[in-house]
């Protein structure tokens, strides 16, 4: 089976690219997908899909990020799934795709030696064995910094974010709404004409449970509105 995985974490992140893009090039993929994690590291369509997967199988991202923040989480979780003979594939960083880190380890170097002399055999072999272990190193070096990057990114972002925010309430610009402010939408208004209309202590001969009922509001939105209609809101 081939599979995609996409995730986001808010609500301004588009999912439907993540998939786009994964189709793209997999169009057989079953896509998965993960939305508003923030921080959180249960993710469930994620433990449902690690349970689903067997030898063999693909997992597609649109990029490292998808599959984790944390670069030793994503590392671990890298070295677990290549190990139980699952292919993961990463549309952004291709140079950590399973199949690159299994090219690298075929690649290692297989020279005979056989000079005839038992000592120098033997100091090639043991050169050819440290050069095999550094091949792989540097392999496995490759995917932890691509999952340490990703982290990286994730972590400026959020820092920008802060300093941006008190950058501007430095300059005395408003972020968010104001305690207290009022809310004002299309829903708010027409839910305190029928306040206006049924409540007995305005138009109508209805109780506050009752008007609750029939208008379809929480106990405390509805006394938020309550409060603002005696104030003339």
């Amino acid at each position: 089976m081939t599979y995609g995985y996409c995730r986001i974490s808010t609500k301004k992140q588009n999912i439907e690219r993540q998939e786009r893009n994964i189709k793209e090039t997999y169009p057989e993929a079953l896509i998965r997908k993960e939305v508003y994690t923030g921080t959180k590291s249960d993710r469930k369509e994620w433990n449902k899909l690690l349970k689903a997967l067997k030898p063999a199988d693909t997992v597609v991202f649109d990029s490292v990020s998808r599959m984790s923040r944390n670069a030793e989480e994503g590392f671990e979780t890298y070295e677990r799934l290549y190990n139980a003979g699952v292919n993961l594939v990463f549309l952004k960083e291709p140079h950590i795709n399973t199949d690159t880190y299994k090219q690298a380890i075929e690649n290692q170097l297989q020279i005979a030696i056989n000079s005839g002399d038992h000592a120098t055999d033997e100091l090639m072999q043991s050169i050819i064995a440290a050069l095999n272990k550094y091949i792989l190193a540097l392999a496995k070096k490759q995917i932890y910094l691509s999952f340490e990057q990703s982290e990286k990114e994730v972590t400026d972002l959020h820092q920008r974010t802060k300093e941006g925010i008190q950058t501007a309430r430095l300059y005395g610009k408003q972020i968010g709404q104001k305690q207290g402010a009022k809310l004002t939408t299309k829903k708010s208004i027409a839910a305190k004409k029928e306040i206006l209309k049924h409540s007995k202590d305005f138009s109508g001969t209805l109780s506050d449970m009752d008007t609750m009922k029939l208008v379809g509001l929480s106990r405390n939105t509805y006394y938020k509105y309550k409060k603002e209609l005696k104030q003339g809101n």
